[in-house]
């Protein structure tokens, strides 16, 4: 972590992408348990890997906006509510 010269210490920027992309990625798995869907069926819906659907959703990958949006797509979860998922995620305020 840096920190600040009040010795404060403040989240690097890696630290807070860490935490929005595990927070995304259990956004996707939550959205994608509801929906019934196995990795494989999500990635075959979404036109991805399954296993890039597996590193998503432990957060060891950063998709890029077209790849959350056919995500979304495939879940058939709109982008603001996967959005606001990973979000409750990132605050502690979902399990």
């Amino acid at each position: 972590m840096a920190s600040m010269g009040d010795s404060s210490p403040v989240p690097s920027r890696s630290d807070d992408l860490e935490k929005a992309l595990i927070a995304l990625g259990e956004a996707i798995r939550e959205a994608r348990r509801e929906a019934v869907l196995t990795q494989e069926e999500l990635a075959l819906r979404a036109d991805i890997h399954e296993a890039y659907v597996s590193f998503l959703e432990s957060g060891r990958r950063n998709p890029t906006w077209g790849v959350v949006r056919r995500i979304s797509s495939a879940l058939g979860v709109p982008l603001s509510e996967l959005a606001r998922r990973a979000e409750e995620f990132e605050r502690g305020e979902r399990q």
